[in-house]
């Protein structure tokens, strides 16, 4: 992939992720600190409770990444890519329940600044940092991480083979790969746009799990245990959306229906409804699955 091609993506994710305020020229973060601040919380001085409602930018929330924590069985001092990491908030989960040194990497700049902030405000910013980066070229050194984590990013990421190739080179032997993702159902249909992830096709490179799987042997990953957690996400969209709608109370907390996109709870729901629609629950987008994968060579799981 030339560099001209890698920047125009990066610009298009930007574009879809960005979230600058429509003619205010406001930044994302403050636009979510004026929001933390409306309503009763200082923007300095936050618990990891209080931003849920925004650092967890994946279905299933805290909840799945606590899953995913607990299938890699992270042990403290670990040092952990979080490739994705958006606002951080698997990041600092991990920093914070597992004892690891976390590093989150992704290529929107907004993203990033607001993953700082957030750190800062929870007094986790010695255990986390972030870096703004293309997930396939980053200026990290060979070998600097036991595990890869990522989330609910590889179907924005158009060079695939190039980003699992730099997982292999930034991993120890043995090193190993935590993944939930959405993955490609079963329905020939082509994708029903515009999907939380892409507005339009051009940054929507979802995949279906067997040449998911397929890809990550490729470079050398071995599979330890794949989950498939499509009927806990859908149940987790459903009593979301019953909260954007009104029907649920939440609690009074910053989220996805202020300074993120407006639109982002429809595309969601949409999303969810195909994939209910679908004989035996294969829609044009599944949830997917948690996947532990370690280098070749490393030790495997029963």
């Amino acid at each position: 992939m030339t560099d001209h091609v890698r920047d125009h993506d990066a610009r298009a994710l930007n574009d879809h992720y960005d979230a600058l305020a429509t003619g205010s020229g406001e930044s994302l973060v403050a636009r979510l600190q004026a929001a933390f601040h409306d309503a009763g919380h200082d923007p300095q001085c936050l618990s990891l409770d209080e931003i849920a409602g925004i650092d967890q930018l994946h279905l299933g929330g805290r909840a799945a990444s606590r899953s995913l924590l607990a299938l890699g069985e992270l042990r403290p001092g670990q040092r952990v890519l979080d490739v994705g990491c958006g606002t951080g908030g698997a990041s600092r989960l991990v920093a914070d329940e597992a004892g690891c040194q976390v590093v989150g990497v992704d290529i929107t700049a907004a993203f990033i600044e607001v993953a700082e902030w957030l750190s800062a405000a929870t007094g986790l910013s010695q255990r986390t940092r972030f870096l703004c980066a293309d997930a396939a070229r980053t200026p990290l050194p060979d070998g600097a991480f036991d595990v890869i984590w990522c989330q609910h990013a590889l179907m924005n990421m158009p060079d695939m083979a190039g980003v699992l190739a730099e997982w292999r080179r930034l991993l120890v032997p043995g090193g190993q790969v935590l993944l939930h993702e959405v993955v490609a159902g079963d329905n020939p249909e082509p994708l029903a746009l515009p999907v939380p992830w892409a507005r339009t096709a051009a940054t929507s490179h979802l995949q279906g799990r067997e040449a998911l799987e397929a890809s990550l042997e490729a470079v050398g990953f071995v599979p330890v245990c794949v989950h498939d957690v499509t009927e806990t996400a859908l149940a987790w969209r459903q009593k979301h959306g019953r909260r954007e709608s009104g029907e649920e109370k939440a609690a009074s907390q910053p989220g996805s229906r202020g300074p993120f996109h407006s639109d982002v709870p429809r595309r969601a729901h949409q999303v969810a409804e195909r994939m209910q629609d679908q004989p035996g629950g294969d829609g044009q987008a599944d949830h997917g699955a948690d996947h532990r994968h370690p280098v070749e060579g490393g030790s495997h799981v029963a």
